[in-house]
């Protein structure tokens, strides 16, 4: 007679909580940024350390269960049924070397607190558009912030990193221990295992020039197509996006700007303040500001760049890459997505590339999409339409400017996009190489809710 094997067991020497639906604290344990799905678990493992997760990975392979893992909810993109959850988010430790200008941080750590701890030494993370999104997950998937045409993307810029792999082994990962593996996690997202800490360089940059210019309705058509031309004759040290947004009357937001559709010119530019304002004013004279919030200001202010969203809320996003941005294109935006069309679309944003994100990391890793001009992101926030309603607005856009489309976009800006173009982003050597190494890590597909590359 086979003895019955009581799998709670395995699971009695994490130190952090464990929670099953119906216990205490699971609800908020699981809950994410993105609140379009309600996850549901089979087990949650609130990770202390790496043995946590370590545990919680060999629990999964002793159940038969798949492994997600989660920090902010930022990308979580369903509600994770039949699956030991890995909650990072107790993993905050930050250690910031000012001399050799290298941050450590736990995997739960987002990057306001690198932003505040790097500050004092007069060095800055690569961060995203928003300070509130934890460091791992944007790393994984690339990362494209305020100074990507500078210094290149997130990833580019990783040491080391510590991670947990099907076999439950942690593993010090750097280009001498696991060449592949650190090829692979940076910009292959969670298919080879599990961050715990990861170790990044930081930049000398202290403020810069830059912030948002939001323009009204009627001036849409004229900024796109100036920002078009503008934008791709900006140097290295300046980044620059645009956004069509259909601003909430929330009034928490600046009033010229609440309930109002305007068109946001984001502009960061890393040289002197009167060197910026020059390169920002053929911007400025397209049309009359409804509100100009650019300033010279410390790097810790980055978020007013591109004023993101921080509580939790219902989305659904799409997004693409463009290889060109014709007048032909930009009207093809105005015509599915502009003021005059009735659609529920929260934001649809166009960001310039090139410059440092174009060209190879010093050591080569999986980031896709350097060849792009231009990524697209589509965003609609379900509050009322339904979701067939907003993911066919989503792809309406693409689908519009798909005559200039690049078919090796970024992993982060992708949204909810099937497998099969998920998989495209890498060309077939690049792909083939993804697979290899993971299922040499993850032979039995543990970690197959975080599978993004075929």
């Amino acid at each position: 007679m086979t003895a019955m094997i009581d799998h709670h067991d395995s699971l009695s020497g994490v130190a952090g909580p464990v929670l099953r639906p119906g216990d205490e604290g699971y609800a908020e344990e699981v809950a994410g940024f993105n609140a379009t799905h309600l996850p549901a678990p089979a087990v949650v493992v609130g990770a202390t350390c790496a043995e946590d997760v370590a545990a919680a990975v060999a629990h999964a392979a002793a159940t038969g269960c798949k492994v997600a893992v989660q920090a902010t909810g930022h990308g979580l993109l369903d509600e994770l049924f039949g699956t030991v959850l890995v909650s990072t988010k107790r993993l905050t430790g930050v250690t910031v070397d000012p001399v050799a200008r290298t941050a450590r941080v736990g995997a739960g750590v987002r990057w306001r607190e690198v932003i505040d701890a790097a500050a004092p030494h007069g060095l800055a993370p690569l961060n995203g558009s928003s300070s509130h999104v934890g460091v791992v997950g944007y790393t994984t998937g690339g990362g494209l912030g305020p100074m990507a045409r500078r210094f290149g993307f997130a990833a580019d810029h990783v040491r080391r990193f510590t991670l947990v792999t099907a076999d439950a082994r942690i593993r010090d990962v750097t280009p001498e221990t696991e060449p592949d593996l650190f090829w692979a996690v940076r910009g292959g997202k969670g298919n080879f295992g599990i961050i715990t800490e990861i170790e990044f360089d930081l930049v000398p940059v202290t403020r810069f020039y830059g912030g948002a210019v939001a323009f009204g309705a009627s001036d849409a058509a004229a900024v796109l197509h100036a920002w078009r031309e503008w934008a791709p004759t900006l140097p290295e040290d300046t980044t620059t996006s645009v956004a069509l947004l259909r601003v909430p009357p929330d009034p928490a937001l600046p009033e010229p700007l609440r309930g109002r559709f305007v068109v946001a010119l984001r502009f960061a530019h890393l040289g002197p303040a009167d060197e910026g304002a020059a390169l920002l004013a053929p911007m400025r004279a397209v049309a009359e500001p409804v509100l100009d919030m650019v300033a010279d200001l410390p790097y810790a202010a980055v978020d007013a760049v591109h004023m993101d969203p921080t509580d939790p809320m219902p989305v659904w996003d799409r997004g693409g890459a463009l290889r060109e941005l014709p007048a032909e294109a930009v009207d093809a935006l105005l015509a599915t997505a502009g003021p005059d069309v009735d659609v529920p679309l929260a934001m649809v944003e166009l960001r310039l590339l090139g410059g440092a994100v174009g060209r190879p990391a010093e050591i080569p890793n999986a980031v896709s999409g350097r060849e792009a001009a231009f990524s697209l992101y589509t965003l609609g926030v379900l509050a009322g339409p339904p979701v067939e309603v907003v993911a066919a607005s989503t792809a309406a856009v693409l689908e519009a400017l798909r005559p200039w489309a690049c078919a090796r976009g970024l992993v982060n800006l992708l949204g909810q996009a099937g497998p099969a173009r998920v998989a495209a982003l890498w060309d077939d050597a690049d792909r083939a190489r993804l697979r290899s190494i993971r299922e040499g890590v993850d032979p039995t597909g543990l970690f197959g809710t975080n599978v993004v590359i075929g």
